[in-house]
């Protein structure tokens, strides 16, 4: 066998990802501090991975989970575009479409696909930032989208390629993967979140709402991870500078949620079982990552001890796990499922 350290000084044309992925598989202790930074190197030129020092000793056991996931990557959330990868073995599905078809290309690219590998695509609603993109992956890709009425006929999607759901009717993707449409309360759409089931574990993606409902409440509890939005700081936003027509729409039942909002409907959602949290869809103008993640903090310290993370505009930036119940696996960069030896 090909040592890491042989691995580690091929080119990059001889190093594709499977041979990245045998290195992490047979490393030891013994190439842990000065491999790592030759293997990360070669990660960073190819915009596969960016492993940390901190992670690698995971990482070495990833081929032995592989099978056994379900990867739940954001490419990028925030008014100028939002997108989510779920990927398993068999299936890449995508929550959202916000991108133009340059950009979703590119930050697939960076997780080692491209959008002839994405088998359908899930929209929560109409707008552009969440649903503007989807009819482009129509027109030049063919891939399915899945909409509800409302949101397939605002964005003119191709009808031979639309297949239209109602709120809580389960959608079903190969033999594993089930996700139920949930309605919330958004301005001017038909809103849904999504509670994504794999392997007796559940995920909740969950944005741009400005409150919430019992119904809501009910089907997130339990989840084992929740990504949801925390949209803005109040005192930022009351005394920012968009108009009060904006903020009021903002702040609204309707708008979006405030960190103490996002940080209130978490107190009543995590549970025990609940091991990551990640928030997404912060603003530019009237948020900051330290505002949102001390706030959220603040409400759920006595109820979570699990991770909280913060997704940006500028992803992807790393991956979250069902169907891995090793919580050190939460820590894991991105992981792929397209590999081709």
């Amino acid at each position: 066998m090909i040592s890491p350290a042989t691995w580690c000084h091929l080119p990059l044309s001889k190093t594709p990802l499977v041979y990245l992925m045998r290195v992490m598989e047979h490393c030891s202790d013994t190439y842990h501090v000065h491999h790592i930074l030759k293997i990360r190197k070669i990660c960073h030129k190819c915009r596969f991975l960016d492993f940390g020092i901190g992670v690698f000793k995971v990482l070495t056991r990833m081929a032995y989970t592989v099978a056994m996931t379900l990867s739940i990557t954001h490419l990028g959330t925030g008014s100028s575009g939002n997108s989510t990868l779920l990927a398993t073995e068999g299936k890449h599905l995508l929550i959202d479409q916000g991108f133009s078809g340059r950009k979703l290309t590119k930050r697939l690219a960076q997780v080692g696909l491209d959008p002839t590998d994405i088998d359908a695509i899930l929209i929560t609603h109409h707008h552009g930032d969440h649903g503007g993109g989807a009819k482009i992956c129509q027109t030049k890709w063919g891939i399915p989208v899945y909409a509800n009425e409302r949101t397939a006929m605002e964005l003119d999607l191709l009808p031979e390629l639309t297949t239209f759901f109602e709120n809580l009717e389960i959608l079903e993707f190969g033999t594993a993967v089930r996700i139920l449409p949930v309605p919330v309360p958004h301005d001017g759409a038909d809103n849904v979140a999504f509670i994504v089931s794999y392997q007796n574990e559940r995920a909740a993606i969950i944005t741009d709402l400005g409150s919430w409902t019992d119904e809501l409440v009910q089907h997130v509890q339990g989840c084992e991870h929740i990504a949801i939005e925390a949209n803005y700081d109040d005192k930022r936003l009351r005394f920012g500078p968009y108009n009060r027509k904006l903020k009021d729409r903002i702040i609204g039942r309707g708008g979006h949620l405030s960190n103490e909002q996002t940080g209130m409907f978490l107190a009543q959602v995590c549970t025990e079982t609940t091991r990551s949290i990640t928030l997404l869809h912060l603003s530019r103008e009237n948020n900051r990552p330290h505002l949102a993640e001390s706030t959220v903090l603040y409400y759920i310290d006595e109820v979570f001890t699990g991770d909280l993370r913060i997704s940006m505009q500028d992803g992807p930036e790393f991956s979250t796990y069902l169907g891995q119940h090793s919580k050190e696996g939460q820590q894991n960069k991105f992981h792929l499922f397209k590999v081709n030896a």
